[in-house]
């Protein structure tokens, strides 16, 4: 009876491999760059870092282009930005939801990047990365968010 029994446990077990293999996995999607909001966090329509000299303002358009405005560190918000810049595009890093704005003017590239996903926690959320006409990068500074 015992040996009855073994044997009909075993025999489920195989034939419960053998139909898992046979069904595939349910892959992830990808989604198109206009619906992305990361996979953990969604983008926000408007916020505001600090970074060591600027405070930026990153606000999506009706058109779903975004909008860079920036400050000295010390001005108001509420006074004429030193540095508007439109149709930036917001693309994705990866899949955890990790991206980054991105603006081009006069041939410079400016990149303000969320990064959710770091080696420490200590990390700043969103780093300001400046590159001249040539590629070189000429400033790199982390932000924290002021307003969100």
């Amino acid at each position: 009876m015992i040996k009855k029994i073994l044997l009909g446990a075993f025999c489920m077990a195989q034939f419960s491999l053998v139909y898992a293999n046979e069904n595939p996995v349910e892959t992830v999607h990808n989604y198109p760059l206009t619906s992305y909001s990361g996979n953990f966090q969604k983008v926000p329509k408007t916020v505001i870092i600090k970074t060591k000299k600027f405070k930026i303002r990153i606000d999506k358009q009706p058109n779903g282009k975004y909008l860079y405005q920036a400050w000295g560190v010390n001005s108001k918000l509420t006074s004429k930005p030193s540095m508007i810049i439109s149709n930036g595009e917001l693309i994705p890093d990866g899949t955890g939801g990790n991206y980054y704005y991105e603006f081009t003017n006069n041939g410079y590239t400016y990149q303000v990047w969320r990064n959710y996903l770091t080696d420490s926690a200590s990390a700043a959320p969103y780093t300001l990365v400046v590159n001249d006409t040539n590629g070189n990068e000429i400033a790199n500074e982390d932000g924290r968010v002021v307003k969100n």
